[in-house]
Formats: structure tokens, sequence, C-alpha cells
């Protein structure tokens, strides 16, 4: 599937200005798929008013390091692209939320801190090449839905990553959940109290 001229020109605006920008998490794993992608998700290592520096018609609304280009697609799914600094997150008190996110180093750090190994991708540069540090492309093959790193901690972090993994098992057409993943939604199961 080939980028979107939208996707490619944020890419290109980043690059210029000496910025890194992948594009990143379930659009990769649509277009590995060859699915085309609901939303269009970049990460970069530039910081939110950099990034605002660079896009004239951009907005910043929120408290999680990401920046709403507006492009002037007649696409849909392209008439805005998200992009967020890399960042990683303090704990979740509430089984739900961050309680503080800052700024990751490197992509990485932010691969690392996603729900799934088939999210934790990314396709950069130009000529792309797929970033995969977690094995998601393995999964992806294998129609397998895996968190990255240890299944218990991902969900005491964010309860609603159990009911996540069964709608993309289900939703995806079949996938199954990794053995370790599925026990560990069973065992925490009673989180599931503290998403509305």
């Amino acid at each position: 599937m080939d980028i979107p001229k939208e996707v490619k020109s944020v890419l290109q605006t980043l690059k210029k200005a000496g910025f890194d920008g992948y594009i990143v998490g379930g659009c990769v794993r649509d277009i590995l798929r060859g699915v085309e992608p609901k939303d269009w998700d970049v990460t970069t290592n530039a910081k939110p008013e950099e990034t605002q520096g660079l896009f004239k018609k951009s907005f910043y609304e929120n408290n999680f390091l990401t920046v709403t280009v507006q492009t002037n697609s007649k696409n849909e799914k392209l008439k805005e692209i998200e992009i967020t600094t890399y960042r990683s997150e303090a704990k979740y008190t509430d089984k739900r939320h961050p309680d503080e996110v800052k700024y990751a180093k490197t992509l990485e750090e932010d691969l690392g801190r996603r729900d799934f190994t088939v999210n934790a991708l990314a396709l950069g540069g130009l000529a792309p090449e797929v970033v995969d540090p977690f094995g998601g492309q393995e999964d992806l093959k294998n129609k397998v839905i895996r968190t990255v790193g240890e299944p218990k901690e991902r969900f005491s972090e964010d309860a609603l990553r159990m009911l996540r993994a069964v709608r993309f098992a289900v939703v995806l057409g079949g996938w199954q959940i990794e053995a370790k993943t599925a026990s560990a939604i069973k065992e925490n199961a009673v989180w599931l109290q503290a998403i509305s």
C-alpha cells in the first residue's frame, strides 16, 4: 500500500527541519495487512511547540504531547494527522490513565509503552523501513495478539487493554490471543471495574 501524499508531506517537513518522523501504531499494522488505515499517526523527536512551528494549520489542546496537523485533503481519513512526540508514561494509579506523560529519548522507548506487539511497529522515513523491536511482524503473520512486555504489567497500567485484546482478536478476523496474554486477562478481569 502506498503512503498517502499528505503523510509523506508531514514526514518530509519533519525531516527537512532535522527531526525524526515515523508512521506508527495501528496504521502500520493495517498497512502491513494490506488494509487502508482509518487514521494516520506520526511520532517524532520534535517537541510539540517545534512541531507546531513547522505546521501553520495545527492545534495542540491535550496533555499527551500530540499536535494535530490539518491538511487540505479531500479524504476524511487524511484531513487531520496526529503527530506525537516520543513519550513514556509514569504509573497508572487509576488503572486507566497515566499519572504523568513524559518525553522519551528514542523511538524504541516510545514503542515500548504500547499495548500489543502488532501496534508497536513504526514505518520510518520516506523509503519506508519497518522498525519492529518486539516481534510484531511475526505476530502479525501468525495472527496473534501479544502484549509488549509482561501482560500483567500492561493490563495493570490500563485495564481497557484487556478489552482491546479481545476486540482486536475478533475485529481483525479470528486472531488468537497469546496464552500468557489470555491468562493475564482472566486473572486480572476484576480491574475492568476501573473503566467506564
